[in-house]
């Protein structure tokens, strides 16, 4: 097999690694274009199990780039989560890397 050289202009070191998993992705990009979203709606929308959606939604809040509100609704808990200003930036310079990444490799 020929070995495949990638030039250095390709580096993808610009992207966030926090947002290389495609649940954390989908929920960064659900919470981009609604306010604040409760936990069914992201988990059913992603159709992923409730423990594996819990441990992207704590790293992400760990980090401060979403927000959660715990509130009781009709004596039952409703968590729901949104993008911080930081998250929304540290979003956008990812996907603006990826773009880029795409270009270059297009061209």
């Amino acid at each position: 097999m020929k070995e495949v050289k990638i030039p250095a202009a390709l580096s993808i070191t610009g992207l966030n690694k926090l947002f290389n998993h495609r649940t954390r992705m989908g929920i960064m990009a659900i919470l981009m274009v609604n306010d604040w979203v409760d936990f069914v709606s992201i988990r059913d929308g992603l159709g992923v199990t409730d423990g594996g959606l819990a441990s992207h939604l704590k790293a992400l809040v760990r980090e401060e780039l979403i927000e959660v509100d715990k509130q009781f609704v009709d004596n039952k808990p409703r968590t729901t989560y949104r993008a911080t200003p930081a998250g929304r930036e540290s979003f956008e310079q990812h996907l603006a890397e990826l773009e880029s990444f795409i270009k270059r490799i297009d061209n």
